[in-house]
Order: structure tokens, then C-alpha cells, then sequence
């Protein structure tokens, strides 16, 4: 079994060593819950590479945000070079799912568009799960999402070894069960291809390489890997496991129980209708469901195959459907469930099954989906909360839950950079606007930039305009601002073209920017989610990265939330001041590159025809989304999923017009 080894040039340091070895020692003493508390540039991520190390734990790393996961992977495929480190999300460039509205009569019909590169790296992660040990997923909410039955999907298989005979009909149509098709003249992901003894198989998650198997009669004669473009040997191999196209796929057997079930459905569902004399809805349900049926019995699949999940994993109604976490139960051990910014993502965890729910229910009321539509969901949150054996939730402000739960909190409070948390002045909120633009002026003219939150859309916009009127180069960034622009945005701001951003909640998470030396909360004193404790530590953070960082907080009175938050800094900052004290250390601003995969000029002609997109004719929109495509593409070859990302949602976008 391959181990997990970290490989890096740093060591553990400041209070890393005793975080790594507190949480190793609770996981393996047994201890279910666990929490690592760590402020904002302490190397969290960091932190939990060694755990792993320490714990020799498959694991699984969830976030509530993509492009944190697509931060992640590219951080724990350093850090694990020699290890399977996949990456499992949301393979859909755009998604519109099903739903009705009666009130307006509107049948929403299900959309998408799937990213190839994305699915890939799904089936890899799957693949990897059934194959190997020494396996790290960086997932989104996707794995909490249903998939098909993982004994199912690891029975279909084709396993072949050099030596062996096997019937080469029976080997063809092993495949074509699998969801592989036969394409002699334009072989690709998840097809096959024969020119006489010799079989090529293009696995669906495989990026540029295919399998050769050569016959001799029934006996395998060789087995290789290939490279996609050359044909050239990479290397022979002794023997080979092919899996499926997809989770769902099943064996014919299955299948045929699985309509029949459909079927069976399906007549008590008409049966219903009749008595409630819901003609409508009776001939809308069946005109779909026997159209599935016939598709099923064809081809193995249809469109929204999902909503049958149930009846193709063999499931009871109400039960825990199949997702990611039942992959990872599979493996020979125990696996270790990290949940990333944990403040966050356990909250929307727990209203994905709501959401999910409300909009089938109407869909099943009337006669989209059968009932058991219902059973392909997201996990409920006292599911997935029981489903790991360990859990470490990592934040810099972990809620009550978390804390109550865990038997070990780490704490990592200092940054092996030497940089101290914020200095926290509370100014009266009088005058507020003026106040802080005296504050700006000075920040400005060390070069440095300032960011601004406030509690309305309206505020910033007005801020924003006033102070441009007063000679300050400031932009405003709230919700409505969409993913192509956000980014031009915050890459200006890096590079000077402004000196002051305004935004709202946008603030508090996910916001790098270490050219900021003053952070500014207007209104402070307002309680409620916007200035919570949670909140102003979050925000108070975003200072946290340069050797000058201030927040001012403008207040009328002191809050319990804003004496939390200004007693948890101060303790942190003491923390951190005693470090360097003792170990000598200078604090030393963050210094982090601009993201080089697009040039400031294309983020300019991309914004600019976002702006003017309404009014172009369908042809230019056509080009604008040829362009992003190829983007997108670009940056999913080079790995650089943040920026690949950005663009599908940008994407989405586009399509919406």
C-alpha cells in the first residue's frame, strides 16, 4: 500500500507541531469530531496535509465554494505529489434543473451542459476510490449529492491480465454494457475501437491515454498503456481494470428490475390520478415515464435518469441514498472527512436537502416525476454529520455546533510569516463617511489599498459614487456583479488601478488580497449576519495579510459581537507578538502573484463585452462564447481549475441572454 507523504521544503512551524499532533493523536485514539481552528495566513491547509500524513487516512476534503475546492487541489496536488489526489465537483458548465411553477402554468424544462474535463475527473475520482488507498478527493457539496450504488458500479468491471482467455464477444459486450460505445474512426473518451486481435480502450477517466489490449486467439496476448495522440507504448502493463462511463450504469439483470419497478410505479401513480380525477396530471406522467422506459430498455440510459435512482440502486423509499462518503466506505479503512471553512459549509449542508425537496414535491404533485424523484437527493445534514468515521472542521471562526461536537480543539494562531493580526480602532460613526475618507487619503498615499464593507447594495453604489467625486479611484462589488467582472475587479485593485473597494458580505471569505493595509466596517454596531462575531472576525482578517493592517470599526457603542471579535484579535495578536519576540522574527507583508493566465487586456475586452453583450446580435455572442470555451479549456489543461471555473460560470452567464 502506498503511503502518504507530504513533500515540501517548510516544516512544521509556530504552533503547527502541536496542531498536527493534537488532531493526529484524537483521530487515532478514535475520536470522531475534531476542530482546527486557525487564523487567517497560519497554513491551515498546510496543517491537514500532515494530519494526513500523521493519520495515513484516505480523505475527503469538502467546501462550500468551487473555487476554494479548485484552490485546494492545486494546493494538495503539491503537497502529494506521489499520491491520487482528485478533485470531484459539479461536472455541469450551465444548469437549469426541472421545475414547475403553477401559479403561471411554466414547465421550466431541465438544461445543462456538461464540462468533459470536469465529468473526467469525476469517473477518476470514483475509479481511484475502488483501486488504491492512498487517495485524497477535494470535493464541493457534489458529494453529498445521490450516485449509483458503489458494489454495483465496482461489479462492472472488465478486468484483464496478460495470460488469461477470455472470449472476445463476450469482452465486446462487456464494454458496451459498461456505457463504452465503438467508434473505429473517431476514437475518444469512453469509446473503444478493434482492428482485428487488437482492442483500444479509451477509459471515460483517462485525459490522454488509452488501453491496448492485443489478442492471440481468446488469450491475452499484451496489455499496454498508450499515449492518445502518438500511439506511442508508455508503458506494458500485466493487467488492467476498466470501469464504467458512469455511477449509474448497471447490469442488464438490474435493469430489467429496476423498469419493472418503474412500472409498477408508475401504475399506482396513474391509479391515484384517476381517482382524483386528475386527468391532466395523469396523461403528463405517463407520456413521460413510458418514454423513459422505452429509452432505458434501448440504451441503458435517459435524460434525467437520476429522478429513477432508487429503482436502479435497488433502494427503499426514505433511504440514505448513495453518494461520495459510500465510496470511500468501500476502502479496507477508516477515512478521515475534512470540512473546509466550516462556519460555512455545514450551514448550507444543512438547507441543500430542504431546497432540493421543495421544488420535487411540486414536480411529483403534478406529474412531472414519480414520487420516487424524491429519493434522489442530496443528504440530509444528521446524515452526512454521522457518515465519516473522523471529521475535522477547519475555520477561523468555527461555529457552536462544531465546537460543542468536537473532543479536540487546535488552535493555530500563528502565522509562520510573523504577521500579527490587525490593529482595531472604533471611531464614532458620526461623520463616518467623511472620517474615513481622511483615513483613505493616507492609506493611498503609502500605495497601499483599502476595502469598505456596508450593509446595502444602495450604500456602496452611493459610497462608491461620492468618493469618486472627491478625487478617490474607488469601485463598488456586490452580488449583482457577476463572476467575469468580480475578477477584473479585484485584479485592478492588486494592480493599483484603484485604490479603495466597496463591497458587503462579498468581504468576508475568499478575498486575498495582500496590498490591503486598511480595512473599514461602516455601521458596526448593527447587529444581525452581516455584523455578527462570526462576521467581523472574518472581515477584520482580510487585513491580516499586509505588516500595517488596521481595521476601523465605526461604531455608536461596542456590541457584544464587535467586544468578541476585538477580544479574540487582540488575544491573537498577543499570541503572535510573543512568538516573534521570542524566535526574533520581523513580520513581513504576504506576497502572493497575480494569476498570469489571462492578461489584464483580455480581462478588459471580456468585461467590456460583458457590458455591451444585451445589445449584441446572436452572432457576436456566439463568438464571445467560442472564446470563453476555448479559455475555459486552456485553463483546465494547465490545471488551473479556479480560472477554469470562473469562466463556466461566466459562461452560464452568457447563455442566460
Amino acid at each position: 500500500m502506498a503511503k502518504f507523504e507530504v513533500v515540501s521544503d517548510y516544516e512544521p512551524a509556530g504552533d503547527q507541531p502541536v496542531a498536527i499532533k493534537a488532531l493526529s493523536d484524537s483521530i487515532n485514539a478514535g475520536n470522531q469530531y475534531n476542530t482546527l481552528l486557525g487564523v487567517t495566513g497560519s497554513g491551515k491547509t498546510y496543517t491537514i496535509a500532515k494530519v494526513i500524513e500523521a493519520t495515513q487516512k484516505p480523505t475527503l476534503i469538502m467546501t462550500h465554494n468551487k473555487t476554494l475546492a479548485a484552490q485546494l487541489y492545486s494546493e494538495f496536488k503539491q503537497f502529494f505529489p506521489n499520491n491520487h489526489v482528485e478533485y470531484f465537483i459539479s461536472y455541469y458548465d450551465y444548469y437549469q434543473p426541472e421545475a414547475y411553477i403553477p401559479r403561471s402554468d411554466l414547465f421550466i424544462e431541465k438544461d445543462s451542459s456538461i464540462n468533459e474535463e470536469l465529468e473526467r475527473l469525476r469517473l477518476s475520482a470514483t475509479a481511484s476510490l475502488l483501486s488504491f488507498d492512498d487517495v485524497i478527493v477535494i470535493a464541493s457539496v457534489s458529494a453529498n449529492y445521490g450516485l449509483g450504488n458503489p458494489e454495483e458500479y465496482k461489479a462492472m468491471v472488465q478486468r484483464v491480465e496478460v495470460g488469461f482467455e477470455y472470449s472476445q464477444k463476450a469482452f465486446l459486450i462487456k464494454l458496451v454494457e459498461m456505457g463504452y460505445k465503438r467508434n473505429d474512426k473517431f476514437f475518444d473518451r469512453a469509446d473503444f475501437r478493434v482492428n482485428g486481435d487488437v482492442i483500444d480502450i479509451f477509459p471515460a477517466y483517462y485525459e490522454d491515454e488509452f488501453i491496448r489490449v492485443e489478442f492471440f486467439g481468446d488469450e491475452v496476448e499484451s496489455i499496454s498503456k498508450r499515449e492518445y495522440l502518438t500511439n506511442n507504448k508508455i508503458k506494458d502493463l500485466q493487467e488492467s481494470i476498466i470501469y464504467s462511463v458512469n455511477p449509474f450504469v448497471v447490469s442488464n439483470d438490474k435493469l430489467a428490475t429496476a423498469v419493472k419497478r418503474i412500472e409498477e410505479e408508475l401504475d399506482e401513480r396513474l391509479d391515484f390520478y384517476t381517482k382524483e380525477q386528475k386527468l391532466v396530471e395523469y396523461q403528463r406522467l405517463k407520456q413521460r415515464v413510458e418514454f423513459d422506459l422505452e429509452m432505458i430498455e434501448g440504451t441503458g440510459m435517459c435524460k434525467g435518469i437520476e429522478n429513477y435512482a432508487s429503482h436502479l440502486t435497488g433502494q427503499q423509499p426514505g433511504e440514505t441514498p448513495y453518494s461520495l462518503l459510500n465510496y470511500f466506505e468501500q476502502m479496507d479503512k477508516d477515512f478521515l472527512l475534512v470540512v473546509d471553512e466550516s462556519h460555512v459549509s455545514l450551514s448550507q449542508f444543512r438547507g441543500m436537502h430542504a431546497a432540493d425537496r421543495s421544488r420535487k414535491e411540486v414536480l411529483v404533485e403534478y406529474g412531472f416525476r414519480l414520487p420516487s424523484a424524491l429519493d434522489n437527493r442530496p443528504l440530509k445534514f444528521e446524515e452526512f454529520i454521522k457518515k465519516a468515521p473522523n471529521y475535522v472542521f477547519v475555520s477561523a471562526t468555527p461555529n457552536e455546533l462544531e465546537l460543542n461536537l468536537s473532543s479536540v480543539v487546535a488552535e493555530q494562531i500563528i502565522r509562520p510569516t510573523g504577521l500579527l493580526d490587525p490593529i482595531i480602532d472604533i471611531v464614532d460613526s458620526e461623520f463616518q463617511v467623511e472620517k474615513l475618507h481622511d483615513e483613505i487619503k493616507k492609506v493611498v498615499a503609502k500605495n497601499e489599498r483599502v476595502l469598505v464593507t456596508v450593509l446595502t447594495k444602495k450604500m456602496a453604489e452611493e459610497l462608491a459614487s461620492y468618493y469618486a467625486d472627491l478625487g478617490i479611484k474607488v469601485k463598488y462589488m456586490h452580488s449583482e456583479i457577476d463572476a467575469i467582472q468580480r475578477n477584473h475587479i479585484i485584479r485592478e485593485l492588486r494592480l493599483g488601478v484603484f485604490d479603495v473597494l466597496i463591497g458587503i458580505n462579498l468581504l468576508r471569505e475568499g478575498l486575498d488580497i495582500p496590498e490591503t493595509s486598511l480595512v473599514a466596517i461602516l455601521d458596526a454596531d448593527k447587529e444581525g449576519f452581516l455584523r455578527s462575531k462570526t462576521s467581523l472576525i472574518q472581515t477584520i482578517g482580510r487585513a491580516a495579510r499586509n505588516e500595517n493592517g488596521r481595521v476601523i470599526l465605526f461604531a455608536k457603542k461596542i456590541t457584544a459581537s464587535m467586544q468578541f471579535a476585538i477580544d479574540e484579535t487582540n488575544r491573537r495578536r498577543k499570541i503572535q507578538e510573543e512568538h516573534n519576540i521570542l524566535h526574533g522574527i520581523t513580520p513581513k507583508s504576504t506576497k502572493r502573484k497575480l494569476d498570469q493566465s489571462l492578461k489584464l487586456e483580455e480581462y478588459d475586452e471580456l468585461a467590456w463585452k460583458k457590458e455591451k453583450i444585451e445589445k449584441m446580435p446572436a452572432s457576436e455572442r456566439k463568438k464571445i462564447l467560442i472564446e470563453l470555451n476555448r479559455l475555459m479549456k486552456k485553463a483546465a489543461q494547465d490545471l488551473n481549475f479556479e480560472e477554469a471555473i470562473r469562466l463556466r460560470d461566466e459562461i452560464s452567464k452568457v447563455k442566460e441572454i
